[in-house]
């Protein structure tokens, strides 16, 4: 198989019919043999009757429902799971992306080498505001710089190719999906490039993932990705450093004290107790700091970061 679109989706009923149609128009004109998987995420509409209906007139369509509502991250996970084509497209079901995208994108994977291609909407007309527009820079720039892809203006762009290698050897979860360049280039996959995009105002309702919240968590969730890609599988050498640097010195700061009150005893000079010092407290706290940072950093590099259900989720149909 040629390509496989996945389109993860809450509450776009509206859309999908419009958007199957257009899917398969650019397949028919460009001979691509291809399956479109929509992965229903909680939607309380009735986007899954249309999922069903659709896959029961046309064979290349697949659905996957959720029994609630966990996120684009999921979908996307359980959507590469289920992926059969050589090709992987992703894009998002409000028909802002466009299908018309694909043969190229498909041509930069099989053609050009790549390993992974992220759409870039450069051309935005539905005068974002400010509010919007500067953190999207902010975060991408960001990214950019924490992630080493310098090439990539728009990381959070739901279209995107990937050969197939790329998305059974990476785990999306959580809100990772504004990272999946970054996952791609720590399993490996280092060839990224990117592709201008058109981007069309949305036809149907409002935009379901996303919220103000979206770009603190984009921060926390590429925080966790550096740790994870830097001392992931070394936590020792973070925790245990810093633990014993701080251990280090609340130990040289209760030497200190020790040695300036035998040196006072010895001198016969009038010293306080030492205990009646605050740094004396200090001192202690740091040690005790110091020695459970080290104690985490031991139990860390004890305990394997995978947890088996961490990508556990509920699905209650497949079609």
């Amino acid at each position: 198989m040629d390509i496989s679109v996945i389109v993860p989706l809450y509450n776009e009923d509206e859309s999908l019919p419009e958007l199957h149609k257009w899917i398969a128009r650019v397949m028919k004109e460009n001979n691509f043999t291809y399956e479109i998987i929509f992965v229903n995420d909680g939607s309380t509409d009735h986007s899954w009757e249309v999922i069903e209906r659709l896959s029961k007139e046309n064979e290349e369509v697949r659905g996957i429902k959720f029994r609630r509502n966990y996120g684009k991250s999921p979908a996307l996970y359980c959507g590469f799971k289920e992926a059969k084509g050589n090709v992987v497209i992703t894009m998002d079901a409000d028909l802002q992306d466009s299908p018309d995208e694909i043969p190229e994108l498909y041509r930069m994977i099989t053609e050009d080498g790549y390993d992974l291609v992220s759409g870039y909407k450069q051309n935005r007309k539905q005068g974002d505001p400010l509010s919007k527009t500067i953190p999207t820079k902010l975060f991408n720039a960001t990214a950019r710089k924490v992630s080493g892809i310098k090439n990539l203006h728009d990381f959070n762009c739901g279209l995107k190719a990937y050969r197939s290698e790329v998305v059974k050897n990476i785990e999306v979860y959580g809100e990772m999906h504004r990272y999946i360049p970054y996952l791609a280039k720590n399993a490996g996959f280092s060839k990224i490039g990117e592709k201008p995009v058109h981007h069309q105002a949305r036809k149907f309702g409002t935009s379901k993932f996303m919220g103000w919240n979206r770009f603190v968590n984009g921060y926390l969730d590429l925080i966790t990705l550096w740790f994870l890609d830097s001392f992931g599988r070394k936590p020792m050498h973070v925790f245990g450093f810093i633990g014993t640097l701080v251990f280090m010195i609340g130990f040289i700061s209760a030497f200190i004290l020790g040695a300036n009150k035998i040196y006072c005893l010895a001198a016969d000079i009038p010293a306080r107790l030492v205990t009646d010092s605050p740094y004396f407290y200090i001192a202690l706290t740091m040690m005790m700091i110091g020695t459970q940072l080290f104690l985490a950093g031991f139990i860390g590099d004890l305990i394997s970061r995978n947890s088996e259900g961490r990508n556990d989720y509920q699905i209650e149909k497949t079609v």
